[in-house]
């Protein structure tokens, strides 16, 4: 072989060495809606704690049409470091920022998270236990109410509207899922890819049809116990609730209809990175 074909060679495999290193194993997915007071401290957490774990990441963050600061703060969070993202679009509501991100991440497997970090980065760990383990789900849900969950500070008055909200959805949309609007949730690449494509809620009730989807589908769900704080400033209200309850209606007639035909059946074959995640 010549010298210079051999040089070739080394270098045709950098290039595809550098490329294979460059994809994210891990990739985090936040919309953000005038965030300003909190999309800095997202960052700054969830960057420490996904560079302990030593695996390759990315962080997404589609700015939902924000009208403060919280574009500029992810902007030069991203030119400082490549692994952060932003992704911009006009204000449409979480479930359009959860789909975009979700679909433009390049990650093996896609966390989606609040960006007010109501679960900690530092209890994440849960997640990727379950993505380690042979043959784990494609679809791991964070629960409030799964074993070893904590609520903690959760008004009263809160907890019974999101009980009997998660009785609703059970009846009438994803039965046996005890937590279907924690805001965490992981999704192999290609749950992400397979089901974000078919969502058509916008709004806080995009969980429930991404899980209808996801069981139509016929993929496998688990659901892993999580430590959840209440934030006062939570953009739940009562309006929300009664929104998100239209939309489930608004869900089993889309698929009464044959919205959701397109979505394909799961054939079962390897988690994505299961012996890899976190590893």
């Amino acid at each position: 072989m010549e010298p210079h074909n051999g040089l070739i060679l080394a270098a045709r495999g950098f290039a595809m060495l550098s490329i294979l290193v460059s994809i994210p194993v891990l990739s985090v997915v936040v919309p953000a809606f005038n965030e300003e007071d909190c999309i800095g401290v997202f960052l700054a957490c969830v960057s420490r704690y996904l560079d302990s774990q030593g695996l390759p990441w990315e962080i997404v963050v589609v700015d939902d049409g924000s009208r403060d600061g919280t574009a500029s703060i992810v902007r030069r969070w991203a030119e400082a470091d490549g692994r952060v993202r932003l992704l911009g679009e006009s204000h449409r509501g979480k479930g359009s920022a959860i789909s975009r991100g979700m679909l433009a991440a390049r990650g093996r497997w896609r966390f989606m998270a609040d960006a007010d970090l109501s679960v900690s980065p530092d209890d994440w760990t849960v997640f990727l236990d379950a993505a380690r383990q042979p043959g784990a789900a494609p679809v791991i849900v964070g629960s409030r109410e799964g074993a070893g969950a904590r609520r903690i500070g959760e008004p009263l008055a809160r907890h019974v509207i999101g009980r009997a909200f998660n009785w609703i959805v059970r009846v009438l949309a994803v039965r046996g899922i005890k937590d279907t609007q924690c805001g965490f949730k992981l999704l192999g690449e290609d749950a992400a890819q397979a089901l974000c494509r078919h969502l058509t809620i916008d709004g806080f009730a995009f969980d429930v049809e991404l899980l209808f989807l996801a069981r139509r589908a016929g993929l496998r769900i688990q659901e892993v116990g999580v430590v959840w704080t209440w934030r006062a400033d939570s953009r739940v209200r009562v309006k929300t609730g009664a929104a998100a309850f239209i939309d489930i209606v608004r869900i089993r007639w889309r698929d009464l209809r044959g919205r959701y035909n397109g979505v394909a059946p799961h054939r079962p074959a390897a988690a994505p990175g299961a012996n890899r995640a976190a590893s």
